[in-house]
């Protein structure tokens, strides 16, 4: 019987343990998380604060279902503290006990990067990581008296915690170093659009550097080198970073992108250890090259990957596009692929379209406007990418993951038989369209 180690209760902890227990039902299966909660869903933090949400209902499955139904030996409020071949040091509850292992999985996921500025740590400053952030945010809004928040941060949690205060009546500050909300993953003519609604409820300071917190008893502002600005609540989404601490101190190689190098069956250097998660690299599948993309689908089916060839398996995770959606109010927000920066820094010579066009015919309601950046390699015409902002963002977003996944070019996406009817699509879908303006 083969003793199975897994740091971090998330999707891909859980996703794993799932997935040796259904093929090897004798073997003994310990996971450790450091919290108290596991397969949890903490994408949904910013609509439990918005109020549309539950807490509970940001855990998938209870530890109990874990435990009683799936026979996981699962261990709550477990830190690991060091991983040496064939053990680990783990402290539990207080007390500090040592585990075997024959095989091990890193599954533990990302950290906030915090910035390197003072005040980070008064009352009143949040992070959106983890679920019980949501219950603290919470308590906080109940307990003080909020008016003015300030988000530091113009990414996807930035926009999603923005909305969710917005809701709550809250005056919101957002505040971005560069000099573009979502620069590195939108083009300017996306990211302009996006700037424009927010701007309707926010104000946007971008191109402006946070270099203090401040405060008494609770924050009361935060300084930056262009102004002051009053803050009675402030929330850092100035990104995450893989926790990698425990795998470096086994000597697990690490990756250019910071996260747990790994093949595609998602072993590391070290026999008998994986990686799989927010922890971990993946494979870009347009580059080649080893990415890393902190997402949770990636993140379930790494998990599902790991447990399988820890199991005695050969699966194989082919790798991401880089397919991610978020929402502003009523405005959309997707992509997939590469940017045309990112092409081109890959050896592409590109070409792209941006178009503006409608979901649906006029006469019938509830359509609105959609706008498209395409990206595709100019000789062989294979897609490379795409932006998109606007209603109906979801179905053309992953209808191009997917053509992307099988190395389309923009005739197959001009011939492609989608679906239509006055209520869903127009008779020229806007990816036809895109594809007929990028030309092939």
């Amino acid at each position: 019987m083969q003793k199975i180690v897994i740091i971090g209760g998330g999707a891909a902890g859980m996703s794993a343990a799932s997935r040796i227990r259904k093929l090897q039902p004798d073997w003994k299966i310990s996971v450790f998380e450091a919290g108290e909660w596991v397969s949890h869903a903490p994408c949904g933090i910013p609509y439990v604060v918005e109020g549309v949400s539950k807490q509970k209902q940001l855990m998938h499955y209870s530890p109990e279902f874990f435990i009683d139904r799936r026979g996981i030996d699962l261990h709550m409020r477990a830190e690991v503290q060091e991983v040496d071949r064939g053990e680990v040091r783990v402290v539990e509850q207080g007390v500090e006990k040592r585990y075997p292992w024959d095989r091990l999985l890193f599954a533990n996921g990302a950290i906030p990067r915090l910035p390197p500025i003072a005040g980070t740590d008064l009352y009143g400053v949040f992070t959106a990581d983890l679920p019980p952030d949501a219950m603290e945010i919470e308590q906080y809004l109940a307990s003080e008296s909020v008016e003015h928040v300030v988000i530091i941060g113009t990414g996807y949690i930035a926009l999603e915690m923005a909305e969710a205060f917005v809701a709550r009546g809250k005056q919101v500050t957002m505040i971005g170093r560069s000099g573009r909300i979502l620069r590195k993953t939108f083009a300017s003519e996306i990211t302009g659009l996006i700037e424009s609604r927010l701007a309707k409820d926010i104000r946007l300071q971008l191109g402006e550097k946070s270099v203090a917190i401040e405060g008494r008893r609770k924050v009361e502002q935060v300084v930056t080198d262009r102004g002051t600005y009053p803050a009675d609540l402030i929330l850092l989404a100035t990104g995450i970073q893989p926790d990698t601490h425990l795998a470096a101190g086994l000597g697990v190689d690490i990756g250019s992108t910071g996260a747990i190098r790994t093949s595609r069956a998602m072993r590391t250097n070290i026999d008998g250890v994986y990686a799989a998660g927010d922890v971990a690299e993946s494979r870009h599948q347009l580059t080649g090259k080893n990415t890393w993309i902190a997402l949770a689908p990636a993140g379930n089916k790494m998990g599902y990957v790991a447990g399988s060839n820890m199991a005695g398996g050969e699966a194989v995770f082919p790798g991401v596009v880089g397919t991610a959606i978020t929402k502003y109010q009523d405005m959309e927000i997707g992509r997939t692929g590469l940017t045309q920066r990112q092409a081109e820094e890959a050896g592409y010579t590109v070409k792209t379209a941006v178009i503006e066009t409608a979901t649906g015919p006029g006469y019938y309601p509830g359509h609105g406007k959609i706008w498209l950046k395409g990206i595709a390699e100019q000789d062989g015409n294979r897609l490379l990418g795409l932006q998109a902002v606007g209603k109906g963002v979801l179905a053309r977003v992953d209808t191009f993951a997917l053509a992307l996944q099988n190395g389309c070019s923009t005739r197959d996406l001009f011939f492609s038989d989608l679906a239509y009817a006055p209520p869903f699509a127009p008779v020229w879908d806007p990816l036809v369209v895109l594809a007929r303006v990028l030309k092939f």
